[in-house]
């Protein structure tokens, strides 16, 4: 499966709801749903663990996704993802990179490899 990259960085072809997409597996929705219910103290219920990644155009999103305002931006600017804005790094982003540095250290990839070209 070929690396996917949301537009904050994360890498979505990574994430176990995303992985639990791809491989249609109700047992991986139901283990991903147990895991983040626990891990952000809400309940998340298997049916939610459906997604395609955030810039997709298939309509399954995980439900934070859809509201998601770094996700918003990004697409309405037309942007394969944040590191292509001239606005890179926005307050919100940096926000976000406060709990996901993983998400910062991808992005700033991708920004520094396309500086060089």
């Amino acid at each position: 499966m070929a690396k996917q990259i949301g537009c904050c960085g994360i890498i979505c072809s990574e994430c176990p709801a995303f992985q639990a997409t791809q491989a249609d597996d109700d047992n991986k929705r139901i283990e991903v749903a147990k895991q983040w219910s626990e891990e952000f103290k809400t309940e998340i219920k298997p049916e939610y663990i459906n997604c395609d990644g955030c810039m997709s155009e298939s309509g399954r999103y995980f439900s934070y996704c859809i509201e998601c305002e770094i996700r918003r931006c990004c697409k309405e600017r037309h942007l394969v993802n944040c590191a292509y804005c001239n606005e890179y790094p926005c307050e919100t982003l940096s926000e976000f990179f406060e709990t996901a540095p993983d998400a910062k250290t991808t992005l700033d990839n991708i920004k520094d490899d396309f500086r060089t070209i």
